[in-house]
């Protein structure tokens, strides 16, 4: 009987999934990125890598990537989360706020870098459209790998995002342009340049009113279900919806995914949807960095070994040189303007597409594309490596930026309230009466809604999920708050907060002096019975009443709730006494 084959979607996934189960975790011990990990699985599992052997050594089928385009479509949609993702981190208004960055500097970058590249070109016998076509190719820097490393909060973050959108918005005009130029093209590529702009700013307008109304909707319909796959699935819907639609007049499906994260960042959903997505963005992501491992043949670098280094470092120097500069004209601290200029001197993986385009187009032979997509991917390679050169080489022409710039205004420290009952808004109340900055977070969409209307400071987010904590509790932070009443839950929120954040507070809401002593065991700072606190308060109003002197009773109060300190303290296998509030009384300590 013989067995069934495996299906070669099956044994990709199965050399995939192994990678990131085995070797990513390898990398990641001795402190070297993924993103090298991952192109360096592409590079052995690769047709030139272990591929090669595969006619000699057929069981080596199973354990190698032959195909590549097989992969192109999950690599595509990496980006497409990357950008999402992206799009959850902004708003509109934050936007607004780079349009200088964005149109000016943007633009500035890619036109100067592309045009001189381009005339470097020329000058090597290059004819000019072609080397317009090649110099605008290399001046794209990598969306998906700068944005991950650098972020968008921080000075390099922030000056890096506002090139890359401006080169993605510039993706497909420009391959409009390179179809025009082709030596056999017509009025029609200008013609389908015109009807995909008019008809692409239809869409995004038709999908920024409608998503506005949409959206909050279908976010509070799923999650009312409380099934997280449910909500998965809307949030997938979205993302796919968005990047269809703009595919299907012509755009690159990475404008209509960043629109979509755009939109739901104007909503109290964001957290959620940006957890939710995030495991599934940095599996795709990694299946695109393999496909750039895979196009990297060691054999043909060798043989071209002097000419591919020397255009390596001729392109890294130059884009780093010009960005720099720029960002220096532009107003930015030398520190910045260095550790960004090296960071975005690499090519992209949108180098590849317009080198396709190009070489569709008979604006570039098939010998020179295959020789700057190794140069490209070799580019793509170092990338982690000179975000690494950038931020010593930043931190040595200027060691020491002022605290204003190290990120947003409006990125600042908050205080987290977990739970929105009438316990959280009564916290969050005081919070805000005594100016503390805080943001109180729920999983019951109505309540957040509620809370939004009556002016709290809410978000929808699931706290029984850690990478939604790891997201909120920013460096800084001044305590979490655990207000709700769901003992099991508290404790394993205390115990995942404490295990990744050795020195926060952490103020815990206890049921009682059995659940205090649990939490005080995970981790908690300060665990306050509710029980305890509520019955000792009504006491000392009852014997009040009841004419007994004041004196007394508040030192009968004090060696009650002493007695429950030895009981916590016996209990929850503490050193000390904890703490336990009072409103009659000065604080235990």
């Amino acid at each position: 009987m013989h067995a069934a084959p495996i299906s070669p979607l099956m044994a990709d996934a199965l050399v995939i999934l192994g990678a990131a189960g085995i070797i990513i975790p390898l990398f990641a011990r001795f402190r070297i990125t993924p993103i090298i990990g991952f192109i360096m699985v592409g590079l052995l599992v690769g047709p030139y890598g272990l591929g090669r052997l595969v006619d000699a050594q057929p069981w080596l089928a199973h354990v190698t990537i032959t195909d590549a385009e097989s992969l192109t479509p999950f690599a595509e949609f990496g980006i497409v989360l990357l950008l999402f993702t992206i799009g959850l981190e902004l708003s509109f208004n934050r936007l607004w706020d780079l349009r200088r960055l964005v149109f000016g500097l943007g633009a500035l970058e890619l036109i100067v870098i592309g045009g001189l590249l381009a005339a470097i070109l020329n000058l090597t016998g290059m004819s000019p459209t072609g080397a317009l076509a090649l110099g605008l190719a290399l001046a794209f820097s990598s969306t998906a790998l700068v944005l991950p490393i650098a972020g968008t909060t921080t000075p390099v973050g922030r000056a890096a995002l506002s090139m890359l959108l401006f080169e993605d918005i510039m993706i497909v005009p420009i391959i409009f342009v390179l179809a025009a130029l082709a030596p056999y093209a017509q009025a029609d590529g200008w013609t389908g340049l015109f009807d995909t702009l008019w008809q692409g700013a239809l869409v995004i307008a038709v999908m920024m009113v409608g998503g506005r109304y949409a959206l909050p909707r279908l976010f509070a319909l799923a999650a009312r279900t409380k099934s997280p796959e449910l909500f998965l699935a809307a949030s997938l819907l979205v993302v796919i919806g968005a990047s269809l639609a703009t595919t299907a007049v012509g755009l690159s499906p990475i404008v209509g995914a960043l629109v979509a994260g755009l939109l739901i960042a104007e909503t109290e959903y964001h957290t959620e949807v940006e957890g939710i997505i995030a495991p599934f963005k940095g599996l795709a992501l990694g299946v695109f960095l393999i496909t750039i491992g895979m196009g990297i043949d060691l054999g043909n670098i060798w043989a071209n070994l002097w000419a591919i280094t020397g255009a390596v470092i001729g392109v890294l120097l130059l884009k780093a040189t010009v960005t720099g500069v720029l960002l220096r004209l532009m107003g930015a601290r030398r520190g910045t303007a260095t550790e960004t200029g090296i960071m975005m001197a690499s090519p992209s993986e949108t180098t590849l597409i317009v080198l396709a385009a190009a070489t569709q187009a008979m604006l570039v032979d098939a010998a020179t594309a295959q020789f700057w997509q190794i140069v490209t991917a070799i580019g793509l390679t170092v990338t982690p490596l000179l975000a690494k050169l950038g931020n010593m080489m930043g931190r040595r022409v200027e060691p020491a930026p002022p605290p204003d710039e190290t990120g947003e205004k409006d990125d600042i420290p908050r205080v987290i309230v977990i739970g929105l009952g009438r316990v959280g808004r009564l916290v969050a109340q005081m919070l805000d009466r005594h100016g503390q900055a805080y943001v109180a977070i729920d999983s019951d969409p109505d309540m957040v809604e509620k809370a939004r209307r009556e002016g709290y400071k809410a978000l929808f987010a699931n706290a029984a999920r850690g990478d939604v904590l790891d997201r909120l509790v920013m460096p800084g932070c001044p305590a979490v708050i655990l207000t709700m009443d769901e003992h099991v839950l508290a404790q394993r929120i205390v115990r995942r907060l404490r295990a990744a954040n050795p020195d926060l507070p952490i103020i815990a809401r206890a049921r009682d002096s059995v659940h205090a002593a649990e939490l005080y065991r995970n981790g908690a700072s300060v665990a306050v019975p509710e029980t305890l606190e509520s019955s000792l308060q009504l006491s000392e109003a009852a014997l009040t009443e009841l004419g007994v002197a004041m004196g007394p009773v508040i030192a009968s109060i004090h060696e009650k709730r002493d007695e429950m300190r030895e009981r916590i303290m016996r209990e929850g296998g503490l050193d000390e006494k904890p703490r336990l509030r009072s409103l009659s009384a000065k604080p235990e300590v």
